[in-house]
């Protein structure tokens, strides 16, 4: 088993070198996220390069205790960064070995991939994370259930196209391992496909 660290680390290079050459246009586009651009989820996913514990805890407390407030707040914000900045974030070592609170190694893998997948998705372009890195996000949202992002997977049976993994028992939803993860994460596809929700 591969350390789930460097499959962080590989997935925020990724993500870097797929955007240093992408035009205003690909960081303009939306994201899965609704009402975010790419360069939000960049913004979002680099905060923890940018804030220090003091920091994010002002952020916090201007944000009334809650993360949702804050992490939209400081998006909108760092949105704005130059972009030598943010890729500058996502390849630094202390985006590579950050870990939430309480969530550990395989908190900071599905935190790396679902945003990425987010852009590349969005931008209709291969995932960026590592195979092993995307089958361990789908373990990790099938064994929850559907429960994180309030997805219902009842009668429904899982299949990446291209990994060999699948799950579940029932109607056949089938697309690529990154585009699973997204659909596990409650997104949208660009196509429309959505899981239903609980």
């Amino acid at each position: 088993m591969t350390d789930l660290q460097s499959l962080v680390v590989a997935t925020y290079d990724g993500l870097a070198d797929l955007l240093a050459g992408a035009p205003d246009r690909a960081w303009d586009a939306p994201s899965l996220c609704a009402g975010w651009q790419v360069r939000h989820v960049v913004a979002h996913l680099t905060m923890p390069a940018r804030l220090t514990p003091q920091q994010f805890g002002e952020e916090m407390a201007a944000a009334g205790g809650d993360f949702t407030v804050l992490s939209g707040a400081v998006a909108a914000r760092d949105a704005s960064l130059p972009r030598a900045d943010l890729l500058d974030a996502l390849r630094s070592s202390a985006l590579h070995d950050w870990q939430p609170p309480g969530g550990g190694a395989a908190g900071a893998l599905s935190h790396a991939v679902i945003h990425s997948l987010d852009v590349t998705v969005a931008l209709d372009e291969p995932a960026v994370a590592p195979e092993e890195g995307l089958t361990a996000v789908l373990d990790q949202l099938a064994d929850a259930n559907g429960a994180w992002f309030g997805v219902d997977l009842t009668g429904l049976h899982l299949e990446a196209t291209d990994t060999g993994w699948s799950r579940g028992d029932g109607d056949l939803v089938r697309a690529d391992a990154g585009a699973l993860v997204a659909l596990l994460s409650g997104r949208t596809l660009p196509d429309g496909r959505a899981l239903p929700r609980r």
